[in-house]
C-alpha cells in the first residue's frame, strides 16, 4: 500500500500495464525527492479506483492500457476528480489520440522516449497549474468542435440547443456542475437540469459517455 505523501510534496499515481514502465517512472520520480508515489495501477478500472482512493495530484497516464483505456480513465477521473492533473504518456505520436485526451481534460501529452528529466520538469510543471499543451493546438480542437458542428448532421448531438453544446464541451473537458455553473453564471442546479437533459438526448446514461460520444464525433468527416 503507498504511502502518505509528505507535506508540501507532489502526490503521483502511475498508471501504465507494463510493471517495467511503472518501476522505471517509479525511480526517475523518486530519485528528485519532489514526488511521492501514492499509487499505481496497471488497467483503466484500477486507475479509476486508486485515483479515488488515493486523490493523487498527477496522475501519469498510458495512452494505451492492455485492458481499456487511458483517456477514458482520464475522462473518469477528471469528472470525479477536476483538480486532479492528468499528463499523457504514449508511445507513439498519434493525433487522434491526442485530441482525444485533450477532450477528456488531459493537460499534457509526452513521448515515452523523452528523457528522465524531462518527465520530472513535466510533472512539475503540470503539479503547478501549468499545461504542457501547445495553445495553438488547443485552439485547434477548439475550432474542430465548432466545424463539427456545422459540417457534422449527427442526429443525437443535432437536438443540443446551443447552451447545451456549451455545457457538453465543459462535461467533455472534466468540469464538475459546480464549475459550469460559475463559468456561465447558472445555478448549479439549473446545470444538473442541463446535463441530465443532455443525457436524455444523447440517450446515455452517464456524462462520461457523453463526453466520449462528443470525443467520437467531433471531428465530423474529413
Amino acid at each position: 500500500m503507498p504511502e502518505p505523501a509528505a507535506p508540501g510534496r507532489l502526490r503521483v499515481m502511475l498508471v501504465d500495464d507494463h510493471e517495467l514502465v511503472r518501476d522505471g517512472l517509479r525511480a526517475v520520480l523518486g530519485a528528485s525527492g519532489e514526488f511521492d508515489i501514492v499509487a499505481e495501477a496497471a488497467d483503466e478500472a484500477e486507475a479509476i479506483r486508486e485515483a479515488e482512493r488515493t486523490s493523487p495530484d498527477v496522475v501519469l497516464m498510458d495512452v494505451r492500457l492492455g485492458a481499456g483505456s487511458g483517456i477514458e480513465a482520464t475522462r473518469e477521473i477528471r469528472a470525479r476528480r477536476p483538480n486532479t492533473r492528468v499528463l499523457m504518456l504514449t508511445s507513439f505520436a498519434d493525433d487522434e489520440a491526442l485530441f482525444a485526451s485533450i477532450m477528456a481534460g488531459a493537460a499534457g501529452y509526452l513521448l515515452k522516449q523523452i528523457r528522465g528529466g524531462e518527465i520530472v520538469a513535466a510533472v512539475r510543471a503540470i503539479g503547478a497549474g501549468g499545461s504542457l499543451l501547445d495553445p495553438a493546438l488547443t485552439r485547434t480542437v477548439l475550432e474542430q468542435w465548432r466545424e463539427a458542428r456545422s459540417r457534422l448532421r449527427d442526429e443525437r448531438l443535432a437536438r443540443l440547443s446551443a447552451q447545451e453544446e456549451r455545457i457538453l464541451g465543459r462535461v467533455a473537458a472534466g468540469r464538475t456542475n459546480r464549475e459550469i455553473a460559475a463559468e456561465l453564471h447558472l445555478a448549479e442546479k439549473t446545470v444538473k437540469n442541463y446535463v441530465s437533459t443532455i443525457l436524455d438526448k444523447l440517450e446515455v446514461a452517464r456524462r462520461a459517455e457523453a463526453a466520449a460520444y462528443l470525443a467520437r464525433h467531433v471531428r465530423g468527416p474529413s
